[in-house]
């Protein structure tokens, strides 16, 4: 009976284990989301740990115990101290066994994993082996995850992309030139779309909308007729020409001299905005508070209706529409 008690005793108070890595791209707002996590989780009276180098490092057991240290002073910076990885190994069951033991060894039953869809769906299949208890953030530029409006990150780099388009606006109008503009987004058009309604270009090509060139010719001519001097066009990098192509077409249709800017990976960098630590701060939140509730298989999504938890089988591996009404403004 003392033994029963005790044991009791040491289960009530002893701190259970947490752990966190980032998979997949890098966002701003990673290294906010580590920093609340390790405030938070110790609120809760757990012990946090970081997995560096995301499943890579599940495999590698680079797992360390974090603390107040390791956190200090990155709020500010972009990118993930912990280290980010796409991992071919962890596809395959042998190596998501010893991730799983690895875990075990240090007695780790949650896990909390920073990325986008390919992570969620490998998160998917190691929970269905193992049942380690997991919340998936979504976290990527693309903001291509089913079930939630935002993905952390999304507005930095939605920012970072609008410093751009106006420094590049300077140009174009000193020049008189046409600027092809390249934004991330892999198969989604999420970042040119809103970047084309917030920062006044005159085109913008999306996979999601079919489109015709030559249904902007006479239009695009007619208006240098009266006076325009520069065009700015902004194209999703997964639309079926390549970005040369559409300056191409304005040399050689519209009749100015065209020049491409591909932002590539600085659109995934730099200072995250107050939004983006916001809503790490929250993201975090809800993720620990979900897991503490017996939320054990959920990704937290976020909506006009605030957070919701949704099971991984909502998300993982489906495509994601863009908003109808955000599609409806694009001519």
């Amino acid at each position: 009976m003392v033994n029963l008690i005790k044991l009791k005793y040491r289960e009530k108070f002893m701190s259970k284990k947490i752990a966190i890595l980032c998979s997949g791209g890098d966002v701003s707002g990673m290294n906010p989301a580590l920093k609340r996590f390790v405030e938070y989780a110790k609120e809760k009276n757990l012990t946090p740990y970081f997995v560096y180098n995301g499943y890579e490092g599940l495999i590698d057991n680079k797992i360390k115990e974090a603390s107040y240290c390791d956190v200090a002073g990155i709020i500010t910076r972009g990118g993930t101290k912990i280290g980010s990885a796409r991992s071919s190994r962890f596809m395959q069951a042998s190596f998501r066994k010893i991730a799983k033991s690895n875990l075990d060894t240090l007695g780790i039953d949650m896990l909390i994993v920073l990325g986008g869809d390919g992570s969620f769906r490998g998160l998917n299949t190691f929970y269905k082996e193992h049942g380690i208890k997991f919340c998936g953030i979504p976290s990527t530029i693309d903001n291509d995850i089913t079930g939630t409006d935002y993905c952390l990150g999304v507005d930095t780099a939605l920012n970072i992309i609008k410093s751009s388009i106006d420094a590049i606006r300077d140009t174009a109008s000193s020049f008189s030139r046409a600027f092809v503009v390249e934004t991330m987004g892999r198969e989604c058009g999420y970042l040119a779309l809103v970047t084309h309604l917030t920062s006044g270009s005159e085109l913008c090509l999306i996979p999601e909308k079919a489109y015709n060139l030559k249904e902007y010719e006479d239009k695009f001519k007619k208006e240098m007729l009266n006076g325009r001097r520069y065009f700015i066009s902004i194209v999703a990098e997964g639309i079926e020409q390549n970005s040369q192509e559409i300056a191409d077409w304005f040399e050689n249709a519209i009749g100015i001299e065209a020049r491409v800017n591909e932002l590539g990976h600085i659109q995934r960098g730099g200072n995250p905005s107050v939004y983006d630590r916001l809503m790490a701060y929250e993201f975090v939140s809800y993720a620990i508070d979900g897991l503490l509730n017996n939320k054990n298989t959920s990704i937290i999504c976020y909506s006009k209706n605030g957070f919701i938890y949704r099971e991984i089988k909502e998300v993982a591996g489906i495509k994601k529409e863009l908003d109808p009404e955000l599609l409806s403004y694009l001519n």
